[in-house]
């Protein structure tokens, strides 16, 4: 089934993930096109900024570490990170993006499930979009719960069922079935809590405001490229949605795209 894949260690790793361009393109389409001009990555690092000076924190799937490079200036001095992938390719894309800050980060390659830290490490871990990659949740949340310090906190960033719903539709049209929107539904918004709960002593969940206005075809024939192998890609089905979007821009000037973001704060 091809829902599996996108839990697959060795797919991710091999695959969607192996260097940081398919992520790249997606947050391209949110980087110019989103509504709230706050900024998702500044709004989540406020959620970080109370942690103590000396912090010690550890980022599950970091990615090309855009959190860290978006705010590379607000970046406690006192602070010890450690930033950790599944992927080599991309913690060596998070290395070139912090490089030139003049930090010190630390990087690993870890897989959530089996953390090689010692008990009671950290002040903070963070994940941000990964949960839902992760195939045995219940075991990464015994791990972090593990790893953190009594009354340290996990930062875990997700997506609720309805967002992006509109180009989840299209997705699945453009690749004839075999992409699966679904993936996310292992760890939403809406059922984060109930998961997250037992493991920690208290679970706080907050949304981000956000939708998406897009004012040309082109991003959004890139965030599809991204998402979609090319051999499952329907080449006439993505020609006819361009035509589509062409006549929504001409009739309203723009195409909606509904988000619903947050974060969970959970505390040992």
């Amino acid at each position: 089934m091809a829902m599996s894949r996108f839990t697959d260690p060795n797919f991710l790793k091999a695959d969607q993930y192996k260097d940081s361009s398919n992520l790249d393109a997606r947050v391209e389409l949110h980087k110019r096109f989103s509504t709230n001009p706050y900024g998702w990555l500044t709004w989540v690092f406020d959620r970080l900024l109370t942690l103590p000076d000396n912090a010690k924190i550890l980022e599950l799937g970091c990615g090309p570490a855009y959190l860290w490079k978006e705010n590379a200036s607000r970046i406690p001095a006192g602070w010890d990170i450690t930033l950790s992938d599944l992927s080599p390719g991309m913690l060596d894309a998070a290395w070139r993006n912090l490089v030139v800050t003049g930090r010190a980060f630390r990087f690993k390659e870890i897989d959530a499930q089996e953390i090689p830290f010692e008990d009671e490490t950290f002040d903070a871990v963070i994940a941000n979009h990964m949960l839902y990659h992760i195939p045995d949740r219940a075991k990464a949340f015994a791990e972090i719960q593990r790893v953190l310090k009594t009354g340290g906190r996990f930062f875990a960033t997700t997506v609720g069922a309805n967002h992006m719903q509109e180009m989840n539709t299209w997705l699945d049209a453009v690749g004839g079935g075999k992409y699966v929107s679904k993936v996310v539904h292992g760890f939403l918004l809406e059922n984060g809590m109930e998961q997250l709960k037992p493991f920690f002593s208290q679970v706080t969940v907050t949304r981000y405001e956000d939708n998406l206005r897009v004012t040309e075809v082109e991003p959004l024939v890139a965030y599809i490229r991204s998402a979609v192998a090319a051999s499952d890609l329907k080449m006439e089905r993505l020609e006819a949605l361009k035509l589509e979007w062409q006549s929504t821009l001409k009739q309203k000037g723009e195409i909606f795209i509904s988000k619903d973001s947050g974060l969970f704060e959970a505390i040992k």
